[in-house]
């Protein structure tokens, strides 16, 4: 069983930004930069290119969604999206506010309270 399917679960808590009955999004907490979210569906798959047509396109459309609110939420020049997969053998989406390429290089982090983790997840829920 993956981490995510954990906090899909609720054995692991997380600041969830965004959910529906295939996916859900929520913030990275070793972020690149602030606002940085996982959207992962809930169907545990290694790689992203395992999903089914219909199934990478419904991740693709609820990611749109969760950027979509991540821009309402947080200032950036626009938000990325990296799929890498090699950390956690879970599919996910990387959705990485922008404000320089540093941002999605994945070597700079940024430090959040839980406070800020918090206040962070409502404001982009808030708009999606």
């Amino acid at each position: 069983m993956s981490v995510f399917t954990k906090i899909i679960t609720g054995e692991i808590p997380s600041y969830k930004v965004a959910e529906n009955d295939d996916f859900i999004a929520f913030l990275d907490i070793n972020p690149n930069a602030k606002g940085h979210t996982l959207v992962v569906p809930k169907k545990e798959v290694d790689k992203v290119f395992d999903l089914s047509k219909e199934e990478y396109n419904a991740l693709m459309s609820f990611s749109y969604e969760v950027a979509k609110a991540i821009e309402k939420a947080v200032p950036c020049l626009r938000v990325g999206m990296s799929v890498i997969g090699l950390e956690v053998p879970h599919v996910h989406v990387h959705l990485i506010p922008l404000n320089e390429m540093a941002d999605i290089q994945f070597s700079k982090k940024v430090k959040l309270s839980n406070e800020e983790f918090n206040s962070l997840a409502a404001s982009i829920a808030k708009n999606f």
